[in-house]
């Protein structure tokens, strides 16, 4: 079978395994993808395997039928989870799996799908256990790089989802999260038609963290000059950097902790801006058409910046400080003693992007 035959050919009605495990910002960058996918052939049953705590990212998607784990838990567990998976796999009768994930799990769990056509990328370990095999995302949209949201996208437009322009990415907050929220504002002293800022100081590196200070002084110019409640928040075991933004702001500030990926949604959904590092929940406001800054460090904005790159409303502004080792893999900084990249970056540059942002988005 020819690649670009693979989606036009398959029967109506036939189902389609996308596995995408993680994390928040891969898959919401996913969303756009299915969204063609569906809307081009709305038979198509379309299941996507994502880790159980990314599972709120996917809720309500009109483009996802179901959301399905690979098998959880500690030891023993996660082997007869996992196994359980695999049998529920085989029992859909899947048409299609298509691995974006790349990893020793998603590269098991295809290959045990039970799927007529395994597809998976050129560099994928274990490749050859696939019957299509995706060359390069580039060399399929002929572009020398890629966002990640086209570089998904192009996946489907080799096996023949015809060529269109990649739309937003999707994320909904459902009802109950929008009650949650709701109640959770008020218990931070934010009345109903207060408008607030969502200021996210976290990363997965250093080399993507602001200085906390910094952030204490956007925090601080948000509610004084900008009339702007700023609401700091932070993921799972994330707590110390809000800490240390308390204490260069010397006052306490409001904190949202502990919230599911749902409640950050409703969260996000009523913000009138957010802030924050290069991260997850960047991308969960821009697929939420929040206005927002992004700060940027060791990655590169072109690949993981806000989707879409043009979207005159509401407006997104990315702010980084340019070097010569940029982009780099994060974990730590491999030129100088510090990450100058992210440390570089200056309140007078975040504050201007913050300004016109809202300039563009009132």
């Amino acid at each position: 079978m020819n690649a670009d035959s693979l989606l036009p050919d398959l029967p109506p009605g036939a189902r389609i395994l996308v596995i995408r495990l993680r994390s928040i910002g891969d898959i919401i960058l996913l969303t756009p993808a299915l969204r063609l996918l569906k809307e081009w052939r709305p038979d198509l049953r379309i299941s996507v395997m994502i880790e159980s705590r990314f599972r709120e990212l996917l809720e309500g998607n009109p483009a996802v039928e179901e959301i399905l784990t690979p098998g959880e838990g500690p030891g023993w567990r996660k082997v007869s989870s996992r196994l359980e998976v695999i049998r529920g796999l085989r029992k859909r009768a899947f048409s299609v799996c298509v691995n974006l994930h790349g990893g020793p799990t998603s590269g098991l769990l295809a290959r045990w799908s039970g799927a007529r056509w395994r597809v998976g990328f050129a560099h994928f370990r274990g490749s050859r256990r696939y019957h299509i095999v995706i060359p390069d995302a580039r060399t399929i949209l002929g572009q020398p790089s890629l966002h990640t949201a086209e570089h998904q996208a192009a996946v489907f437009f080799y096996l023949g989802l015809p060529r269109k322009e990649i739309p937003r990415a999707q994320l909904w907050a459902g009802a109950a999260h929008a009650t949650w929220w709701d109640a959770k504002r008020q218990s931070l002293g934010i009345a109903a038609g207060k408008s607030y800022a969502l200021v996210h100081p976290t990363a997965l590196y250093k080399t993507k963290e602001w200085a906390p200070e910094r952030f204490a002084q956007i925090g601080e110019y948000l509610e004084r000059q900008a009339c702007l409640t700023p609401v700091y928040s932070c993921g799972p075991g994330e707590s110390p950097v809000l800490d240390a933004v308390e204490k260069a702001s010397g006052a306490t500030i409001r904190r949202l902790e502990g919230a599911s990926l749902g409640q950050f949604a409703a969260a996000l959904a009523s913000a009138r801006l957010f802030v924050g590092n290069d991260s997850g929940p960047a991308h969960m406001a821009a697929a939420l058409a929040r206005p927002l800054v992004v700060i940027f460090g060791s990655s590169s904005s072109s690949i993981w910046g806000p989707w879409p790159r043009q979207s005159p409303n509401p407006a997104a502004r990315v702010v980084q400080n340019f070097f010569d080792c940029n982009p780099c893999p994060g974990d730590r900084c491999y030129r100088f003693e510090k990450p100058e990249c992210i440390l570089s970056v200056t309140f007078d540059q975040v504050k201007a992007a913050v300004e016109a942002i809202l300039a563009q988005s009132c």
